[in-house]
This record gives structure tokens, sequence and C-alpha cells, in this order.
């Protein structure tokens, strides 16, 4: 197994531990640990890609495994923002069903002898939604150490960042649904 794949599957083993932190108030900064854990584990996707591209590691594996490690990563956060009371239900589900859609359309292509590697915007996406994500444990930290004053509207915030995610999550779905319609035979 090569480099990218193996910092692909670090990122799925961080993602326990990022809920874990992210959830479990009596660990002593919780927060701070969980952004810690996410950053590492979403930089481990941006380090992937680029070793995978610059030293010819590209593999098959790699591209499925590594919007997987995403959708894992991203999407077990968001469903814990929901329960922290961070962030709208609609927003992960609106999330959830452009990657069932995407993951869909892969398989499909598979079907028919292609592999549908990550798109650029689909990447953009990607580490934009990350990015919300993380400024949303920003703000969560800064609330927990008293920073921020109590009324401060940390949801509505948090909410503004992800429904951003969403807008770029739903134009890279389309782009995705676009660029690959060939792939669906409705004949078939």
């Amino acid at each position: 197994m090569n480099t990218p794949n193996k910092l692909t599957l670090l990122r799925i083993v961080l993602v326990p531990f990022f809920i874990l932190f992210l959830l479990v108030d009596a660990i002593p900064l919780h927060s701070l640990w969980a952004l810690i854990v996410f950053a590492v584990a979403s930089f481990t996707d941006l380090l992937d890609g680029k070793i995978a591209r610059k030293q010819n590691l590209v593999t098959n594996f790699g591209k499925f495994l590594d919007p997987l490690a995403d959708k894992v990563l991203v999407i077990s956060g968001l469903i814990c923002f929901v329960q922290m009371g961070l962030s709208d239900a609609v927003v992960v589900v609106i999330i959830v069903a452009r990657e069932f859609l995407v993951t869909s359309l892969r398989l499909v292509a598979v079907d028919n002898g292609s592999v549908i590697a990550a798109s650029g915007l689909g990447k953009i996406k990607t580490a934009f939604t990350m990015t919300a994500m993380v400024g949303v444990m920003l703000l969560l930290i800064l609330k927990d150490f008293a920073i921020l004053p109590a009324e401060f509207p940390l949801f509505l915030v948090s909410e503004v960042l992800l429904w951003a995610a969403v807008v770029l999550t739903i134009i890279s779905g389309v782009d995705y649904l676009v660029k690959n319609r060939s792939s669906i035979n409705t004949k078939k």
C-alpha cells in the first residue's frame, strides 16, 4: 500500500477520535482536541492527493477510498453538530443526498468500466466544507474559553458557514451529474 493510501486510511482512523473529542464534554479541552484531530485529518486529504499526483501514485483504490474518507469525516462532524445544536439537520440531509448521488453515479460508471475521480469543483466543495467546519469549531472553542460573550449567536454564524457549504455542495453535485450523464444508460 502506497503512502497516499495510508494517509487516506489514517483519515478514516481519526474519525472516531474526532467524534469522541467533539461530543464528550468531560474530556478537558475537548473542543480544542476535536479541532486538532479534524485539522490533522483534513490535512491528510490535502497531502495524500499532492503526493499521489507528484509521485504518480494515483490508484483506483485511492480514487475510491479518498472521497469515501472525506465523506465519513465531514458527515460524522455535521451529524455531531446537529446533536450539539450547532447546525440544522437540513444541512446534513442535503450534503448526504449529494454524496449518495455522486457515489451512485460512480458505481454506475464502474459498472460501465470507468472510474469517476473527484472533480475540481468537488475538491473545492470538500475544502470549503472542511474550512467551514473548522470555523464552527473555532467559534465553539472561543465560546468555551469565554472569549466570545455568552449571547454570541453561535448557531446563526455556524448556519451561515454551513449553508454556504451546502450551496457549493449542490453546485458540485449538479456538475458531477451533468459531466457524467453519459454514464447513466437508461436503456440498460
